[in-house]
């Protein structure tokens, strides 16, 4: 592995990282309310809201990532509903990654006793307030585990993109291995995806050290 060689391909490496980086961070950002909205909708008494949620996250759930990037990009613009690669990507990823929370965080809603309501009502606290200092941390604490993995495997997925063109790393680095004839740049990918997902689970560690008074 020479050295000027790694050197040569690291910018298109870095560049295509940063894509990955940036559809991983907005996903984040978008995937995580969205989620909770929706684990909320599917606890409602209102049935054809869960009616209509429970199908949505049947949906997004029961097919591949894959399947709907292709489709938001290729498919939607058959019914005029046209998007650029990048927001194409982001509107997959975030409606596929919400379902996925959505379900873990319901289980986390679904573990907290309705006596916390209760004697959050007996203390004159509204159910907003109730929400946000009694029962979303701790239902945080409890769902931290299962969504760390799905932000480990959101740092994978986002290689996908390469399928409505987008240059993230996995791309960048299958372009220069083709290029070159070597498997030196698919090497690198795999180690700066190591470090990425390393820094996922440090900083997730660290929530969970946050929240470790909720025991």
């Amino acid at each position: 592995m020479s050295l000027t060689y790694v050197n040569q391909i690291l910018p298109s490496l870095f560049s295509g990282a940063w894509m990955t980086i940036r559809i991983f961070f907005w996903t984040l950002v978008g995937a995580l309310p969205l989620g909770v909205l929706v684990s909320m909708g599917l606890r409602s008494r209102f049935s054809p809201i869960r009616w209509v949620l429970n199908f949505y996250v049947w949906l997004m759930r029961g097919t591949p990532l894959l399947l709907q990037l292709m489709f938001v990009f290729y498919g939607l613009p058959d019914v005029n509903i046209v998007f650029a690669r990048y927001p194409a990507a982001l509107f997959a990823f975030i409606l596929n990654y919400a379902a996925y929370f959505a379900e873990i965080f319901r289980g986390g809603f679904a573990g907290i006793n309705h006596g916390q309501y209760e004697g959050a009502q007996v203390l004159g606290l509204t159910y907003t307030q109730t929400l946000r200092k009694i029962v979303l941390p701790q239902v945080v604490k409890s769902v931290i585990p299962a969504v760390g993995n799905e932000v480990i495997n959101l740092v994978k997925d986002s290689s996908l993109v390469y399928v409505i063109g987008l240059g993230d790393l996995l791309r960048a680095g299958n372009v220069a291995s083709a290029r070159d004839v070597t498997l030196v740049p698919l090497i690198l990918v795999g180690i700066i995806y190591l470090l990425l997902t390393l820094v996922c689970t440090y900083a997730l560690r660290g929530l969970e050290k946050h929240y470790s008074y909720y025991r």
